[in-house]
């Protein structure tokens, strides 16, 4: 069984895949002063839930947290006696060279979505991915990562108006009724959705008119479906988009 993890800057997620499925995921909250004994209390814990019996012979690992990967190349060797692979570490090669300017290092969540896409639905994509940052990653026709956008991400832009403007409250975001908003809750709340919605088909399209080609628009993260409620703004949704990236990494180093 193969073990997958991928780190983010909020949330930690940890699949089981089997060969052919996802047998469960469990998800936590980063945190870098998680030690792996920690990990181990908290995974085998919610594993008995699910009644899988471990048999963990590979780990690979994503994380945005450069902090968070010693603990947990701690935890796969000490567990379940096996070298983790890490994406972005020189050891892991990628199916396809990224093609950006020298030196620039690349986001790893950003690299196994990429994997991810071009495995699912091949090259010349928009991958959209709503996160702690809101990402945009273009996908050339052979599946190389080749630039994208940062912009940032919905809830962070939510904290930040609460946290800058003292009058102004903490909200969730969701879909306004209407545009224009007759209390700060409505007008926040527009401001934020209908920005996002603006925000991706805007970065979208130019991304489409500089790359002079059809593109398809892939979206990924936790929020894509509420803003896919508005408009037609993706070809297609992807919930599990980075855990089959890192499948398909694992399999492409076993094999190589």
């Amino acid at each position: 069984m193969l073990l997958a993890i991928d780190c983010g800057n909020t949330n930690t997620v940890f699949s089981i895949w089997d060969g052919e499925k996802f047998l469960c995921t469990l998800r936590t909250s980063t945190h870098h002063a998680r030690t792996a004994d920690a990990y181990f209390t908290w995974f085998s814990t919610l594993i008995s839930h699910y009644g899988i019996k471990l048999d963990i012979t590979d780990v690979i690992i994503s994380s945005t947290v450069p902090r968070v990967v010693f603990n947990l190349r701690v935890f796969a060797d000490r567990f379940f006696g096996c070298r983790p692979i890490v994406v972005g570490k020189p050891e892991c090669d990628l199916p396809v060279a990224v093609r950006v300017d020298a030196g620039t290092q690349v986001g790893p969540d950003r690299l196994v979505n990429t994997v991810a896409g071009y495995d699912r639905h091949g090259g010349d994509l928009i991958i959209v991915d709503f996160g702690t940052a809101t990402t945009f990653d273009v996908v050339d026709t052979d599946g190389a990562y080749i630039g994208g956008v940062i912009s940032p991400g919905v809830n962070l832009s939510l904290e930040a108006l609460h946290q800058s403007a003292a009058a102004l409250p903490h909200i969730d975001i969701g879909k306004p009724q209407k545009v224009i908003g007759t209390n700060t809750f409505e007008c926040m709340q527009s401001g934020v959705f209908w920005g996002y919605v603006g925000l991706v088909r805007e970065i979208c399209d130019r991304i489409k008119a500089e790359r002079d080609r059809p593109m398809k628009v892939i979206s990924t993260g936790g929020l894509a479906p509420l803003f896919q409620q508005s408009e037609a703004l993706y070809d297609a949704f992807e919930e599990d988009l980075t855990m089959h990236g890192l499948t398909v990494i694992h399999q492409h180093n076993k094999d190589n």
